[in-house]
């Protein structure tokens, strides 16, 4: 497992294509320096990677859902 800390550029594009592709996420942090999301898998919810960013679209997506399932 990673911790990706991508750029604002790639952060939206790297979520939507894990949500397109069956993966299933959940909201490990949110602070004044970004939110850290774990990417899990679609079948078990085991993690697999991890999102860390700032990017305004990424939270904008999330809104106030803890999980991808919300």
């Amino acid at each position: 497992m990673t911790d990706q800390r991508a750029t604002p550029s790639s952060a939206f594009e790297t979520l939507v294509r894990w949500e397109d592709s069956g993966g299933t996420w959940e909201v490990l942090r949110r602070g004044p320096d970004g939110v850290t999301i774990s990417l899990r898998t679609c079948t078990v919810g085991e993690e697999v990677d991890r999102l860390t960013t700032t990017d305004v679209d990424v939270v904008a997506h999330l809104g106030d859902r803890e999980r991808s399932d919300d």
